[in-house]
């Protein structure tokens, strides 16, 4: 489970706004001198995200808040939005490199014109697949516990693993 402490910016029935600050996770690492990720990392790190997270809990403005979303939920949305396009534009690019096209009497390249078609239906495909599970409760963020205070101990929610 990916963790974040945040604080709760607003409530609406079944559900809170959560702000949290994102963090520089590239100090601990030993690779930052020479990853591309460490520049991005620091142009991120301290600004604020809000984030809608569904729960039947009760909250105030100004609660502190942990949320939090599986591993493996993570790991699939980043397959489906860059795997995919990009196994499609390969694939379309192949196809199109195979077939030998002719348009108006000029020859074209199918390589090129097959790519991007593969790209743009990677595209699409992702953008149809994120309407159809933006509900469900597997991709979303969770509550997992509300820290500080002396009863932080009873309000530790227990979270299922997503299957």
């Amino acid at each position: 489970m990916i963790e974040e402490q945040g604080r709760v910016v607003a409530r609406e029935p079944g559900a809170i706004w959560v702000e949290t600050v994102r963090a520089g996770t590239c100090s601990s690492c030993q690779a930052r001198q020479g990853c591309g990720h460490s520049v991005i990392n620091r142009q991120a790190a301290g600004q604020r995200a809000r984030l809608r997270v569904v729960t039947d809990l009760s909250f105030r403005d100004g609660d502190p808040v942990v949320i939090g979303v599986p591993e493996k939920a993570v790991l699939y949305g980043a397959l489906w939005v860059y795997a995919l396009p990009l196994a499609l534009l390969f694939g379309g690019a192949l196809l199109g490199d195979a077939l030998s096209l002719t348009l108006a009497g000029r020859a074209v390249d199918g390589a090129a014109l097959f790519g991007v078609g593969g790209l743009l239906l990677g595209f699409l495909i992702t953008r149809l697949h994120g309407r159809r599970v933006a509900g469900a409760g597997r991709y979303q963020p969770r509550v997992l516990s509300r820290p500080g205070g002396a009863a932080d101990a009873e309000t530790t929610i227990r979270v299922r693993p997503a299957r």
